[in-house]
């Protein structure tokens, strides 16, 4: 556990926190005049490894071997020169600090950060943080790493799960419908909601798209039937050719059935506060050479064990122990579409990308959302 604190002063920014791993949805910025939820659940913080924020610099101005150098093998628009390691939060766990009224600036409907950071720490004016609650973004707060220090809490320690006490005592809160109601920006669910894909699901088959095309070697991948299929198959076809025998891609995981020998691609979790990939425990086991793809732990849960809407005790005039058959939640009218920013961050950063038709792929982004494949 830590509390983090201004590095000018030294006065008390956050409350004990925990740290766990960078959702993959962190800088999604999902439909136009959206109104979404906390980014980071209370009591937890998160790293991010990459720089991100102003300033900014156009591609045009990037060498390619810094880029390289940057983990990053494909042209993106820009690349940002902040500094490496910023930590977000939820805003509720930010303590002693200050909007400065003048950052606040470039925003639609809230507050985006595009002027730097736009909170100060109370005690000293230093600039510590940036609030993040415009539309379409993730609320969250994301603290300055070159203006706050990390400074652990005695006696209060947080071990991770282990992947067998994540499947008992996390599986019930950490699985991730797929679809959920959303409302425009500023307006109360309702009249105003609609049932849309869960965006947390598009930015996941986003980063498992490109692992997916990394892995295929260019040959078609099918994925299971069902809602794993209804997420990937249809773009898999889209962006893969046809006619070569295809690889086969399955999911693997913790009490997962025993992956077949012909399997070539497995989708595996990701450790929701580690964030590191599953892997088996016996190296014998065919997962153990199968090419990983990673999957948000929420996410992966739900499409491996699929949770149905079981009947559940009635209340009221009926009796206590009838059980009463709920009607299962709406589902969107339209296809799934895998988020296009979160799979062209992930291609970029995969040394894969470096094949032509790979790079093609990212290059033609926007006809393959003009086409409805994302």
């Amino acid at each position: 556990m830590f509390v983090f604190v201004c590095a000018g002063c030294g006065a008390r920014l956050t409350t004990q926190l925990s740290e766990v791993a960078l959702p993959v949805h962190a800088h999604q910025k999902y439909g136009n005049g959206t109104q979404l939820p906390v980014l980071m659940e209370s009591g937890t913080f998160a790293v991010d490894p990459e720089p991100w924020g102003p300033p900014w610099r156009p591609w045009s101005e990037i060498d390619p071997d810094e880029a390289a150098a940057r983990g990053i093998y494909a042209p993106l628009h820009a690349l940002s020169d902040s500094a490496p390691g910023a930590i977000v939060i939820a805003p509720g766990d930010v303590r002693g600090t200050l909007l400065i009224l003048e950052r606040s600036g470039g925003y639609c409907c809230g507050l985006d950060g595009a002027d730097g950071p736009n909170m100060a720490c109370e005690a000293c004016g230093l600039p510590v943080a940036s609030r993040i609650d415009d539309c379409s973004l993730w609320q969250a707060v994301w603290l300055a790493p070159n203006a706050v220090r990390r400074c652990p809490v005695d006696g209060a320690d947080a071990v991770p799960l282990s992947w067998e006490e994540l499947m008992t005592e996390g599986s019930s809160k950490s699985s991730t419908p797929p679809f959920e109601p959303l409302a425009r920006w500023g307006e109360r669910m309702g009249p105003n909601h609609w049932w849309s894909w869960s965006p947390q699901w598009e930015a996941a088959a986003g980063q498992a798209l490109a692992h997916l095309l990394a892995a295929s070697d260019g040959r078609p991948v099918t994925v299971p039937d069902g809602l794993t299929g209804e997420v990937l198959q249809r773009a898999l076809d889209a962006l893969l050719p046809a006619g070569p025998p295809a690889r086969r891609a399955v999911l693997a995981g913790p009490e997962c059935p025993a992956v077949g020998a012909d399997a070539d691609i497995v989708l595996v979790p990701m450790h929701p506060q580690t964030g590191k990939t599953w892997t088996p425990a016996d190296p014998a086991d065919p997962a153990a050479s199968a090419h990983p793809v990673p999957l948000p732990f929420g996410v992966w849960l739900w499409l491996a064990f699929p949770e149905p809407y079981p009947p559940v005790l009635a209340s009221g005039v009926i009796p206590g122990d009838v059980l009463r058959d709920d009607p299962p939640m709406p589902r969107p009218r339209h296809a799934f579409r895998a988020d296009p920013e979160v799979f062209r961050h992930t291609l970029a950063r995969l040394p894969a990308v470096r094949s032509p038709w790979l790079r093609k792929i990212l290059q033609n982004l926007t006809q393959h959302m003009r086409a409805g494949v994302f």
